[in-house]
Formats: structure tokens, C-alpha cells, sequence
């Protein structure tokens, strides 16, 4: 289907993907511009029209784009690893990792959720909605609860764990691109994780 813009070179594509996703994210579907787009990328107009039939065209594949790279997440998620807390600092892991692949991809993800266009948004519903709903049974998929002492409400302390490494992911994702090595960054941002994880360890496990 983009068949002239996958025989472009990965850097080209990297820069036309990134530039598009900066553009609809900073101004949403029907504000956003085509000239905008090529002239961040380096491109001519005729070009971006060569790899993608329309502004439409271009927003969809960059959506399909998105959620792949979200499902390659998914599938990383090590389902022998049942305890919660261990579970949800792998995938903060890879999601950093992620970012510094492809930088956008997540700001794009949470705009389009929030895009009221209604050439795009009744398809963005559909596909965001799957994709969140498949990747919340994943994440959670075999965790042994058991662990959890008794009274503590789990889904409350899942949605406050949940909240918690949200907010450090994006703590990280600021700092992130000022480490040349991620290796390096990465035992940083798990060191300083393990400080706050360890509050709410012992605040709801036995």
C-alpha cells in the first residue's frame, strides 16, 4: 500500500515519520500542515503525495505505525515474571528504550486519543481502544495477586502503581536524550524506580 515509501532509506523514512508525528501532535489533524511537515523533513510537497495519497492517508499509516511499534512492546512483556511491581519496571524499561528509537511515537498516540476530527476520529476510536484494551490484559496477564495483603484494595493500588510509574516514565523521557549511552541511563532510571517502588511494596504487599 506505501509502496514508494517503503523503498526509501530508514533514515528518510525516520525523518518523514518524525516530522509528520511532530506536526499532528502539535496541531492536531485538521490544523495540521502539509507544507509544515515537508519542509522539517527536507522533502518536496510532490514527494510526500508520491509516498501517501493524502493528509488522511499519511495520518493513517502513521496511526498503523504507532500501534505496531506499541505491539512489538507488548509482546517483549515476560509473562513468567508474575510479581506486579517487577512487571511494570520491565515494561518502563523498554518503553524508554522505545522513545529513543522512535522519539514520538507515544506523544502521538496520547494526541490522537483526544482528536475530535471527524474524518479520523470514529477509526482512531476503534484502533486506540483495541489497542490499550489488548495491552492492559497483557500487562496484567498472570500476576499473582496473592501477594497483596489483605485488605488492600489491588485495583486501587494497580491504578496508584500505575499512575506513579507514568509519572517517573515521564521524568525519564525528559532526561533521557541528554545520556549518549542508554545502558548507562537505564541502571540510573532503575536505581532511582526501585526507591519509589519500594514505598509502594511495602504499602501493599504482605
Amino acid at each position: 500500500m506505501y509502496a514508494n515509501f517503503n523503498q526509501l532509506k530508514s533514515e528518510k523514512q525516520e525523518r518523514i515519520i518524525n516530522a509528520a508525528i511532530k506536526e499532528f501532535v502539535r496541531n492536531g489533524f485538521e490544523k495540521a500542515s502539509t507544507n509544515e511537515i515537508v519542509k522539517e523533513a527536507n522533502i518536496s510537497k510532490g514527494s510526500l503525495f508520491n509516498y501517501f495519497n493524502s493528509k488522511k492517508d499519511l495520518y493513517l499509516f502513521l496511526l498503523d505505525y504507532s500501534i505496531q511499534v506499541i505491539e512489538q512492546l507488548y509482546e517483549q512483556i515476560d509473562l513468567n515474571e508474575t510479581d506486579l511491581f517487577k512487571r511494570i519496571e520491565n515494561i518502563g524499561l523498554q518503553k524508554l528504550c522505545i522513545h529513543q528509537k522512535y522519539p514520538h511515537v507515544f506523544d502521538f498516540l496520547a494526541s490522537s486519543t483526544q482528536e475530535e476530527s471527524d474524518e479520523v476520529k470514529d477509526i482512531l476510536r476503534q484502533q486506540i481502544e483495541r489497542i490499550y484494551e489488548q495491552g492492559f490484559e497483557k500487562i496484567y496477564d498472570g500476576i499473582d495477586y496473592s501477594k497483596f495483603r489483605e485488605g488492600v484494595d489491588i485495583d486501587k493500588a494497580i491504578e496508584i502503581l500505575t499512575w506513579t510509574m507514568s509519572g517517573f516514565g515521564e521524568k525519564g523521557l525528559q532526561q533521557i536524550d541528554s545520556f549518549e549511552d542508554i545502558g548507562e541511563f537505564g541502571e540510573q532510571f532503575l536505581k532511582e524506580w526501585k526507591s519509589y517502588s519500594e514505598i509502594l511494596r511495602h504499602s501493599f504487599y504482605k
